[in-house]
Protein backbone atom coordinates (compact mmCIF):
# COMPACT_ATOMS: atom_id res chain seq x y z
CA UNK A 1 0.00 0.00 0.00
CA UNK A 2 3.09 2.24 0.94
CA UNK A 3 4.67 1.59 -2.18
CA UNK A 4 1.71 2.25 -4.60
CA UNK A 5 0.51 5.64 -2.65
CA UNK A 6 4.63 6.89 -3.07
CA UNK A 7 4.04 5.54 -7.37
CA UNK A 8 1.09 7.95 -7.19
CA UNK A 9 2.66 10.60 -5.71
CA UNK A 10 5.91 10.30 -8.33
CA UNK A 11 3.81 10.02 -10.86
CA UNK A 12 1.91 13.23 -9.73
CA UNK A 13 4.96 15.07 -9.12
CA UNK A 14 6.19 14.18 -13.14
CA UNK A 15 3.02 14.88 -14.31
CA UNK A 16 3.35 18.34 -12.98
CA UNK A 17 6.63 19.40 -13.48
CA UNK A 18 7.97 20.69 -17.11
CA UNK A 19 9.07 18.64 -19.39
CA UNK A 20 12.87 18.83 -19.76
CA UNK A 21 13.16 17.72 -23.29
CA UNK A 22 10.44 19.63 -24.74
CA UNK A 23 11.26 21.49 -27.92
CA UNK A 24 11.76 24.97 -27.64
CA UNK A 25 9.06 27.41 -28.70
CA UNK A 26 9.53 29.76 -31.99
CA UNK A 27 9.21 33.30 -30.20
CA UNK A 28 8.13 35.84 -32.99
CA UNK A 29 10.84 38.52 -32.89
CA UNK A 30 8.72 42.16 -32.38
CA UNK A 31 9.87 45.67 -32.09
CA UNK A 32 8.25 48.67 -30.44
CA UNK A 33 8.24 52.22 -31.61
CA UNK A 34 7.69 54.93 -29.76
CA UNK A 35 3.94 56.21 -29.02
CA UNK A 36 2.31 59.11 -30.58
CA UNK A 37 0.60 61.28 -27.98
CA UNK A 38 -2.39 62.72 -29.46
CA UNK A 39 -3.90 63.68 -26.10
CA UNK A 40 -4.19 67.32 -23.85
CA UNK A 41 -0.71 66.17 -22.05
CA UNK A 42 2.11 67.22 -23.75
CA UNK A 43 4.89 65.95 -21.97
CA UNK A 44 7.17 64.21 -24.29
CA UNK A 45 8.27 61.41 -21.30
CA UNK A 46 4.44 60.13 -22.12
CA UNK A 47 5.27 58.52 -25.57
CA UNK A 48 8.98 57.29 -25.32
CA UNK A 49 7.58 55.90 -21.12
CA UNK A 50 4.36 54.05 -22.11
CA UNK A 51 6.66 52.22 -24.94
CA UNK A 52 9.76 51.34 -23.14
CA UNK A 53 6.84 49.71 -20.78
CA UNK A 54 5.61 47.74 -23.22
CA UNK A 55 8.76 46.58 -24.69
CA UNK A 56 9.49 45.86 -21.02
CA UNK A 57 6.38 44.42 -20.27
CA UNK A 58 6.65 42.18 -23.92
CA UNK A 59 9.86 40.87 -22.63
CA UNK A 60 8.98 39.91 -19.22
CA UNK A 61 5.96 37.52 -20.84
CA UNK A 62 8.61 35.13 -22.14
CA UNK A 63 6.30 35.16 -25.42
CA UNK A 64 8.75 37.58 -27.83
CA UNK A 65 11.90 38.03 -28.86
CA UNK A 66 12.01 42.26 -28.33
CA UNK A 67 14.52 44.08 -30.18
CA UNK A 68 16.28 47.11 -28.25
CA UNK A 69 14.24 50.23 -29.35
CA UNK A 70 17.93 52.00 -29.18
CA UNK A 71 17.87 50.20 -32.58
CA UNK A 72 14.91 51.64 -34.18
CA UNK A 73 16.31 55.39 -33.86
CA UNK A 74 18.21 55.58 -37.21
CA UNK A 75 14.76 54.75 -39.04
CA UNK A 76 12.34 56.42 -36.85
CA UNK A 77 14.79 59.13 -37.91
CA UNK A 78 14.39 59.26 -41.39
CA UNK A 79 10.89 58.60 -41.29
CA UNK A 80 10.05 61.62 -39.41
CA UNK A 81 12.28 63.42 -42.36
CA UNK A 82 9.99 61.57 -44.77
CA UNK A 83 6.62 63.08 -43.10
CA UNK A 84 7.99 66.47 -42.96
CA UNK A 85 8.28 67.10 -46.59
CA UNK A 86 11.63 67.37 -47.03
CA UNK A 87 12.28 63.80 -48.53
CA UNK A 88 9.92 61.64 -51.03
CA UNK A 89 8.65 58.98 -48.72
CA UNK A 90 9.98 56.43 -51.22
CA UNK A 91 13.52 57.45 -50.36
CA UNK A 92 13.16 57.47 -46.74
CA UNK A 93 14.00 54.21 -44.37
CA UNK A 94 11.58 51.42 -44.92
CA UNK A 95 9.87 49.18 -41.97
CA UNK A 96 11.67 46.08 -44.26
CA UNK A 97 14.70 47.87 -42.89
CA UNK A 98 14.35 46.42 -39.46
CA UNK A 99 15.70 42.96 -40.69
CA UNK A 100 15.86 41.59 -37.41
CA UNK A 101 12.53 42.03 -36.18
CA UNK A 102 8.79 40.35 -37.44
CA UNK A 103 6.52 42.55 -36.33
CA UNK A 104 6.87 46.12 -35.56
CA UNK A 105 4.09 47.54 -32.58
CA UNK A 106 3.56 51.23 -32.56
CA UNK A 107 1.41 52.92 -30.46
CA UNK A 108 -1.10 56.02 -30.46
CA UNK A 109 -2.23 57.62 -26.87
CA UNK A 110 -5.80 58.17 -27.24
CA UNK A 111 -6.71 58.91 -23.54
CA UNK A 112 -4.78 59.55 -20.67
CA UNK A 113 -7.55 61.04 -18.12
CA UNK A 114 -7.91 61.55 -14.74
CA UNK A 115 -10.49 62.92 -12.25
CA UNK A 116 -10.47 63.38 -8.65
CA UNK A 117 -13.24 64.33 -5.47
CA UNK A 118 -12.98 64.46 -2.21
CA UNK A 119 -10.72 66.55 0.46
CA UNK A 120 -7.84 68.45 -1.55
CA UNK A 121 -6.12 68.81 1.87
CA UNK A 122 -2.87 67.36 1.96
CA UNK A 123 0.83 68.22 1.05
CA UNK A 124 3.39 68.20 -2.21
CA UNK A 125 6.55 67.24 -2.89
CA UNK A 126 8.63 67.36 -6.45
CA UNK A 127 5.09 67.94 -7.83
CA UNK A 128 3.31 65.72 -6.61
CA UNK A 129 0.23 66.35 -4.92
CA UNK A 130 -0.78 63.91 -2.17
CA UNK A 131 -4.01 64.18 -0.09
CA UNK A 132 -7.37 62.53 0.57
CA UNK A 133 -9.36 62.64 -2.80
CA UNK A 134 -10.87 59.43 -4.59
CA UNK A 135 -9.15 59.44 -7.76
CA UNK A 136 -9.99 57.51 -11.26
CA UNK A 137 -7.93 57.49 -14.25
CA UNK A 138 -8.23 55.87 -17.62
CA UNK A 139 -5.66 55.58 -20.30
CA UNK A 140 -6.77 54.36 -24.10
CA UNK A 141 -4.17 53.59 -26.22
CA UNK A 142 -4.68 51.97 -30.34
CA UNK A 143 -2.41 49.81 -30.97
CA UNK A 144 -1.13 48.67 -34.48
CA UNK A 145 0.92 44.92 -35.40
CA UNK A 146 3.12 45.97 -38.96
CA UNK A 147 4.73 43.11 -40.88
CA UNK A 148 7.95 44.22 -40.88
CA UNK A 149 8.68 42.17 -44.65
CA UNK A 150 5.70 43.26 -46.73
CA UNK A 151 4.68 46.47 -44.48
CA UNK A 152 0.84 45.27 -43.84
CA UNK A 153 -0.74 46.15 -41.21
CA UNK A 154 -1.55 42.80 -39.11
CA UNK A 155 -4.17 44.73 -36.80
CA UNK A 156 -4.85 47.81 -35.09
CA UNK A 157 -7.39 47.86 -31.89
CA UNK A 158 -7.90 50.38 -28.53
CA UNK A 159 -7.23 49.30 -25.74
CA UNK A 160 -7.79 50.83 -22.48
CA UNK A 161 -6.66 50.63 -19.05
CA UNK A 162 -8.61 51.93 -15.70
CA UNK A 163 -7.98 52.14 -12.20
CA UNK A 164 -9.37 54.14 -9.19
CA UNK A 165 -8.44 54.71 -5.51
CA UNK A 166 -9.78 56.10 -2.72
CA UNK A 167 -8.77 57.15 0.90
CA UNK A 168 -5.46 59.18 -0.52
CA UNK A 169 -4.31 60.21 -3.73
CA UNK A 170 -1.17 61.19 -5.39
CA UNK A 171 -2.07 63.33 -8.23
CA UNK A 172 -0.61 62.41 -11.80
CA UNK A 173 1.55 65.50 -12.58
CA UNK A 174 3.26 63.38 -15.20
CA UNK A 175 6.29 66.28 -15.36
CA UNK A 176 6.49 66.29 -12.09
CA UNK A 177 6.49 62.79 -10.88
CA UNK A 178 8.64 61.42 -13.58
CA UNK A 179 6.76 58.98 -15.64
CA UNK A 180 7.35 55.12 -14.85
CA UNK A 181 8.41 55.94 -10.88
CA UNK A 182 7.51 54.51 -7.94
CA UNK A 183 6.06 57.27 -6.98
CA UNK A 184 3.76 57.61 -10.75
CA UNK A 185 3.21 54.17 -10.50
CA UNK A 186 1.18 54.21 -7.10
CA UNK A 187 -1.76 56.92 -8.66
CA UNK A 188 -4.43 55.77 -10.30
CA UNK A 189 -3.10 57.27 -13.32
CA UNK A 190 0.06 54.48 -13.07
CA UNK A 191 -2.11 51.77 -12.55
CA UNK A 192 -4.10 52.69 -15.21
CA UNK A 193 -0.88 52.51 -17.41
CA UNK A 194 0.09 49.58 -16.18
CA UNK A 195 -3.57 47.93 -16.72
CA UNK A 196 -3.61 49.59 -20.65
CA UNK A 197 -0.09 47.74 -20.96
CA UNK A 198 -1.42 44.86 -19.72
CA UNK A 199 -4.14 44.60 -21.96
CA UNK A 200 -1.97 45.59 -24.93
CA UNK A 201 0.15 42.69 -24.59
CA UNK A 202 -2.68 40.36 -24.43
CA UNK A 203 -4.20 41.59 -27.22
CA UNK A 204 -0.30 41.57 -29.14
CA UNK A 205 -0.15 37.37 -27.72
CA UNK A 206 -4.16 36.99 -29.38
CA UNK A 207 -3.22 38.50 -33.00
CA UNK A 208 0.07 37.26 -33.28
CA UNK A 209 -0.77 33.49 -32.15
CA UNK A 210 -1.36 32.11 -35.77
CA UNK A 211 1.34 34.35 -37.87
CA UNK A 212 3.94 31.96 -38.96
CA UNK A 213 6.92 32.88 -37.07
CA UNK A 214 9.41 34.34 -39.95
CA UNK A 215 13.61 35.85 -39.46
CA UNK A 216 15.27 37.03 -41.96
CA UNK A 217 18.64 36.38 -43.53
CA UNK A 218 21.51 38.89 -42.50
CA UNK A 219 24.25 37.04 -44.67
CA UNK A 220 24.83 34.17 -47.55
CA UNK A 221 28.38 32.59 -46.95
CA UNK A 222 30.41 31.57 -50.12
CA UNK A 223 29.44 28.02 -49.37
CA UNK A 224 25.58 28.59 -49.39
CA UNK A 225 25.37 28.74 -45.31
CA UNK A 226 23.12 31.12 -44.57
CA UNK A 227 22.85 33.18 -41.16
CA UNK A 228 19.46 34.00 -39.75
CA UNK A 229 18.17 36.43 -37.47
CA UNK A 230 16.53 35.07 -33.94
CA UNK A 231 19.47 32.07 -32.70
CA UNK A 232 18.31 30.26 -29.42
CA UNK A 233 16.57 33.33 -28.03
CA UNK A 234 14.21 32.86 -30.49
CA UNK A 235 13.54 29.18 -29.85
CA UNK A 236 15.63 28.29 -32.69
CA UNK A 237 17.25 24.87 -32.35
CA UNK A 238 19.38 22.55 -34.36
CA UNK A 239 17.19 20.45 -36.69
CA UNK A 240 14.49 23.43 -37.93
CA UNK A 241 13.49 23.42 -41.22
CA UNK A 242 12.27 27.00 -42.39
CA UNK A 243 11.60 27.99 -46.05
CA UNK A 244 13.21 30.51 -47.62
CA UNK A 245 11.63 33.67 -49.59
CA UNK A 246 13.04 36.00 -52.01
CA UNK A 247 12.53 39.48 -50.70
CA UNK A 248 11.42 41.61 -53.95
CA UNK A 249 11.98 45.60 -54.34
CA UNK A 250 9.01 47.66 -52.24
CA UNK A 251 6.38 48.71 -54.23
CA UNK A 252 5.48 52.05 -53.80
CA UNK A 253 2.03 54.06 -55.12
CA UNK A 254 3.91 56.71 -57.15
CA UNK A 255 0.99 58.76 -56.56
CA UNK A 256 0.45 59.13 -52.74
CA UNK A 257 3.69 57.47 -52.13
CA UNK A 258 2.24 55.04 -49.76
CA UNK A 259 4.17 51.79 -49.09
CA UNK A 260 2.62 48.78 -50.86
CA UNK A 261 4.17 45.93 -49.49
CA UNK A 262 6.92 43.91 -51.29
CA UNK A 263 7.15 40.89 -53.72
CA UNK A 264 8.19 37.30 -51.89
CA UNK A 265 8.95 34.42 -53.92
CA UNK A 266 9.41 31.03 -52.83
CA UNK A 267 12.99 29.62 -52.92
CA UNK A 268 13.29 26.29 -51.03
CA UNK A 269 14.06 25.23 -47.94
CA UNK A 270 16.75 25.04 -45.12
CA UNK A 271 17.57 23.36 -42.49
CA UNK A 272 19.26 24.91 -38.97
CA UNK A 273 22.67 22.93 -38.16
CA UNK A 274 24.43 25.53 -35.83
CA UNK A 275 22.71 27.84 -33.21
CA UNK A 276 24.16 30.81 -31.55
CA UNK A 277 22.49 33.26 -29.10
CA UNK A 278 21.44 36.07 -31.77
CA UNK A 279 21.66 34.29 -34.76
CA UNK A 280 21.76 30.67 -36.54
CA UNK A 281 23.20 28.84 -39.52
CA UNK A 282 21.39 26.95 -42.14
CA UNK A 283 21.81 24.82 -45.22
CA UNK A 284 19.68 23.27 -47.98
CA UNK A 285 20.37 20.28 -49.42
CA UNK A 286 20.19 21.53 -52.66
CA UNK A 287 21.54 24.71 -54.27
CA UNK A 288 19.59 27.87 -53.91
CA UNK A 289 20.14 30.95 -55.84
CA UNK A 290 19.40 34.36 -55.79
CA UNK A 291 19.31 34.68 -52.00
CA UNK A 292 20.39 37.90 -50.55
CA UNK A 293 20.39 39.29 -46.86
CA UNK A 294 16.96 40.94 -45.71
CA UNK A 295 14.85 37.72 -47.48
CA UNK A 296 12.62 36.17 -45.07
CA UNK A 297 12.46 32.21 -43.63
CA UNK A 298 9.26 31.25 -42.15
CA UNK A 299 8.45 28.18 -40.17
CA UNK A 300 5.61 26.52 -41.62
CA UNK A 301 3.95 26.29 -38.24
CA UNK A 302 4.89 28.57 -34.97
Amino acid sequence: MRKLIVLTLFAAIVAASPQINAAPVLKKIVAVSRFDNKTAYSAATIGDGMADQLTDALMQSGQFTVMERENLKDVVGEEDLANSGRVQKSQSAQTGKLVSAQILVQGTITEFESQSSGNANGFGFAGIHVGSKKGEATVGLIIRMIDTTTGEVLASQRVEGKAESSGYSVGANVAGAGFGTSDFKKTPMGQAVQAAIDNAVALIADKLKDVPFEAHVIKVNDDGELLISGGSKAGIAEGDVFTVYSVGENLVDPTTGEQLGAEVTKKGTIKVTKVEEKYAVAKSDTPLTGIKAGDMVRADKS
